[in-house]
């Protein structure tokens, strides 16, 4: 099979080229499901097992999001499942936080690793308080949220019931979000008939804050908003999802044209490998798409479970950095 080999010329890796897709499509199929582009695992999948180490790894991340998440976003669209109101929100938040982040990058923040460690904490804190919830129970659920899944899990054992055990039936394909209200207070939603709000200039600094972090050390939107917008905001993660995935897919744009222009540094190019980060994105095309058109058909004590286990890898990694 060394016909498959190939060497990328900018992070001198070597591999087989069906490797990075494949990992690719398998990460982004789960992560994609709770608005996780899964961006941030490859990096240290390309670090340990490709030995690409330079600083262009974030760069070829960036080059992954965004040949890769617009299959996700485009199924959440055409099931219905793209809360519109907060996607702008996300959008109009994370932009400009983006390029302020690159700049105090540049300027002001050279050392990341305790800023990281900051964000480690927070992360930790927000992984702690899902899974606290998803061990002890509904007690600190909305009304909303609670009657929500309940629903969800009524309607999953009837159906289990009549298939004999068999794989719950999802969503009904009436299950679509319906915007109520949008103002600069609040957004108010509907979905599978239960109402959803959120504090529109709280979702926004979010998002501000996120963009700035993100456009400083290329971490992924997505990582963040998505645990926020559940464990906090308490909205229901299918209507979620591709609104962060559209939030990660800005930042990402924006994050890969300033590595590319950005000059050497100490003998290093930031410029992505282009070729690599694409062929990680086909992987990533599958798997975002599969995931987002599977996400219906599994709960979301599933769904949390999966993002609380990724911001806590995530949290370690980032706090292991500084103590190491």
């Amino acid at each position: 099979m060394d016909f498959l080999n190939m060497t990328f010329p900018i992070s001198g890796v070597t591999t087989n080229i069906l490797f990075p897709p494949l990992v690719a499509m398998v990460i982004s199929f789960f992560t994609s499901m709770g608005g996780i582009s899964g961006a941030f695992l490859l990096l240290p999948f390309q670090m340990s097992v490709l030995n690409y180490t330079a600083p262009s790894v974030s760069g070829t991340n960036h080059v992954f999001n965004i040949v890769a998440i617009p299959s996700g976003v485009y199924r959440y669209i055409k099931e219905g499942r793209m809360a519109w109101p907060l996607t702008w929100v996300v959008i109009v938040g994370t932009l400009p936080g983006v390029f302020i982040g690159y700049y105090l990058r540049v300027l002001y923040l050279p050392d990341p690793r305790v800023f990281k460690l900051f964000v480690g904490c927070v992360l930790l804190y927000i992984g702690i308080r899902l899974f606290k919830e998803l061990i002890f129970g509904k007690k600190a659920q909305s009304p909303s949220a609670k009657a929500f899944e309940e629903k969800f899990e009524a309607k999953s054992e009837e159906h289990r019931r009549q298939q004999g055990g068999q794989i719950a039936a999802g969503l009904p394909s009436d299950a679509v979000v319906k915007t109520i209200s949008v103002s600069l207070k609040k957004v108010e939603y509907e979905f599978w008939g239960e109402r959803f709000t959120f504090n529109t200039i709280g979702m926004f600094s979010l998002a501000f804050i996120v963009g700035i972090i993100g456009g400083a050390y290329g971490i992924g939107g997505g990582a963040i908003i998505a645990p926020f917008c559940v464990a906090f905001f308490q909205l229901p993660v299918y209507t979620i999802a591709g609104a962060t995935l559209m939030g990660t897919f800005i930042t990402s744009v924006a994050g890969a044209l300033f590595f590319s222009v950005l000059p050497a540094s100490h003998g290093a190019s930031p410029m992505p490998d282009w070729p690599l980060g694409i062929l990680f994105g086909i992987g990533g095309f599958v798997g975002m798409y599969l995931g987002a058109k599977t996400q219906k058909f599994v709960s979301q004590k599933v769904i949390k479970s999966i993002v609380g286990i990724a911001i806590m890898f995530l949290a370690v990694k980032y706090i292991m950095q500084f103590v190491l």
